[in-house]
């Protein structure tokens, strides 16, 4: 490193002379340079090639029409249960993975003043007492010291500007992060909501199964005792009863579950919410109509791509930072103070001294290692901008799937209705045809195996519509 070091400094004088102008010019010359543009590239935001329309074609219950923002940050209240409504809001204020996520903003916030702070001259103060005796003195001498320090490193080729916008771009990737929390949250909570009523609902479905083959099994017991049926069919029926019965205990496991889920996800501990979600409701259903907007909206919507173009752009700005250190280094440094060696004369005028001078420093041998820097920062910039990109297909295959399973999982519903209103009217007939001895009890045992399963299957498939919905406002960005 070459260093070179221009001062001037005088002991006991209060008044600048004539040389300390020469000093002043060269330093008003080095703060025109600091003007100058910041070395290393400028950032221009990627763009890619945005389809007019998604592939997908809108089908029922969405549109092509542009969304409303205020209705999209809080989708969830468009569903109409209120007991949702009230979970988003705690899950909001208190789920952790979102404090740590504002907590990192608030890091990169700090982060950006330290970078900050390095544009602006910086000062210490400092005092000092001190005594020393040679040999052979009678006595000690002492040395009074008082003075401040001042120093400014000039930024001519913008390395620390670069540090300032990269940590800027941090900061704003640190907002966008949360913001993506947020849409993540939002739909976790929701779904886990949607499958606590699902789970619910297929508990009522099963007990009234459980119910029906009670009577089916009480009917086949007493044909038995009037002779009209055998052992055969009495066990067939309570094997069908218990097997309707085994449901249940799996079905209360993952309901408790759900309700754990909800639990953390709002910030308590699992249990606290149980009077909340005690009393069994209706699955919300997916009534409303959302609509999609072109992929350019939606893609400048999303905060995950936002935050992929924000970590992009500070990539790009330390490829600065690091070729800024190529270049000389410009100090302004300058110091005041007082010295003396009796503590009653340290403030007299002849005690006062001050230093000023500007100083460069330039780093000419190194192997090599400031460029394989550059390099390193250049490979961190394209894997970042990898990252963006596969952000962006991301999304487009995240709202093209979306928008497919909401529509074909609404034809899905559709059938299974029609499919256990005909198991329904099946088994209604097989036990009049059995009771009229017309039909053997398999034929019974069937009908009744496939109007549960039918039933079951549409009870989950109530929460399933509605759970496509909730994944399709998380693909478009919604919930922040």
């Amino acid at each position: 490193m070459i260093w070179i070091s221009f001062r001037r400094q005088c002991r006991r004088r209060s008044t600048v002379g004539g040389g300390v102008v020469p000093l002043l010019a060269l330093c008003v010359l080095v703060l025109l340079f600091a003007g100058c543009a910041a070395v290393g590239p400028e950032y221009i935001a990627p763009n890619s090639a945005v389809p007019p329309a998604w592939h997908t074609e809108t089908g029922s219950g969405t549109s092509g029409a542009a969304a409303d923002p205020r209705e999209l940050s809080a989708w969830w209240t468009n569903l109409g249960d209120p007991v949702l409504v009230d979970l988003e809001a705690r899950a909001v204020a208190g789920n952790l993975d979102l404090k740590q996520a504002v907590a990192r903003m608030h890091e990169a916030r700090a982060r950006l003043g330290v970078s900050r702070a390095a544009q602006f001259p910086a000062g210490d103060a400092a005092g000092s007492v001190s005594r020393s005796k040679g040999r052979g003195e009678a006595s000690s001498r002492g040395f009074y010291a008082a003075g401040f320090d001042a120093g400014w490193e000039l930024d001519i080729f913008g390395g620390v500007r670069r540090a300032v916008e990269a940590a800027a771009a941090d900061l704003a990737a640190g907002e966008e992060n949360v913001r993506d929390v947020l849409v993540s949250l939002t739909a976790e909570v929701a779904l886990d909501y949607l499958e606590l009523r699902t789970l619910q609902r297929r508990l009522a479905v099963a007990t009234e199964n459980i119910a029906a083959r009670e009577q089916t099994f009480e009917l086949v017991r007493l044909r038995r005792d009037t002779g009209l049926a055998d052992e055969l069919e009495l066990q067939q029926a309570r094997a069908a009863l218990e097997n309707a019965r085994a449901l249940i205990p799996s079905l209360r496991a993952d309901r408790e579950a759900a309700k754990n889920r909800l639990a953390v996800l709002t910030g308590v501990v699992p249990g606290t919410l149980g009077e909340l979600l005690a009393e069994p409701r209706s699955v919300p259903l997916a009534s409303p109509l959302v609509a999609v907007e072109v992929p350019a909206e939606t893609l400048r919507r999303r905060p995950d791509i936002r935050r992929a173009e924000r970590e992009l752009a500070g990539a790009t700005a330390r490829i600065g930072v690091a070729t800024a250190d190529l270049y000389p280094r410009f100090r302004l440094a300058g110091s005041i103070g007082l010295e003396s060696l009796q503590s009653g004369d340290l403030f007299d005028r002849v005690s006062r001294t001050w230093n000023i001078g500007p100083s460069v420093s330039w780093k000419v041998f190194d192997a090599g290692a400031i460029r394989r820097n550059i390099e390193v920062q250049t490979a961190i910039q394209e894997r970042y901008l990898l990252a963006w990109e596969a952000a962006v297909l991301g999304a487009y295959e995240e709202v093209e799937s979306a928008l497919s399973a909401y529509a074909e999982e609404q034809v899905r519903h559709d059938r299974l209705f029609d499919a256990a209103a005909a198991a329904r009217e099946a088994e209604g007939l097989a036990r009049e045809r059995y009771a009229a001895g017309l039909a053997d009890f398999l034929t019974v045992l069937d009908a009744q195996r496939t109007r549960l399963s039918y039933e079951d299957q549409l009870a989950a498939g109530d929460g399933a519509v509605t759970a496509e919905l909730v994944r399709l406002y998380k693909a478009l960005g919604g919930g922040w």
